[in-house]
């Protein structure tokens, strides 16, 4: 039976890869709440002796953001990081280092309820919340 990456990239006229199910199994086996660069991502799969490139890696990442298997959070000066999109808890936010990037997540009640209040005062549908919290963490200081 073809997995749902599959069957999406078979609808969108693509074929699945070695490398983006490589990709896609990473996150899987590491499990939602965690956050890597494409950096890391590639330094996982060359220490699992798999042959791909940063460059494949970078077109594999942004593929799996737009089909919406995994999540991308915008760091400071450019810096991205990826993460399997979780429907068990879609409204969560981050917590994110300025200084080393490193990320933590929390859920807040309260951060949803605004944003609802605010969608719903401009006529728009919450589809989902989050709230990136930028500082520097007890490591770096």
């Amino acid at each position: 039976m073809p997995s749902p990456l599959e069957l999406e990239l078979h609808q969108d006229g693509r074929r699945l890869t070695p490398q983006r199910q490589k990709v896609l199994d990473l996150f899987q086996t590491i499990g939602s709440g965690n956050h890597l660069s494409a950096e890391e991502v590639h330094g996982h799969l060359v220490q699992s002796k798999s042959k791909v490139s940063l460059a494949t890696i970078y077109r594999t990442l942004r593929l799996l953001v737009r089909m919406g298997f995994l999540h991308e959070l915008e760091l400071n000066e450019g810096g991205h990081r990826f993460e399997l999109l979780s429907h068990d808890h879609p409204d969560h936010h981050h917590l994110v280092c300025l200084n080393c990037g490193r990320t933590e997540e929390f859920e807040s009640e309260e951060v949803v309820l605004v944003g609802k209040k605010a969608a719903e005062s401009e006529g728009f549908k919450l589809i989902e919340s989050t709230l990136n919290v930028r500082g520097i963490c007890p490591d770096c200081m």
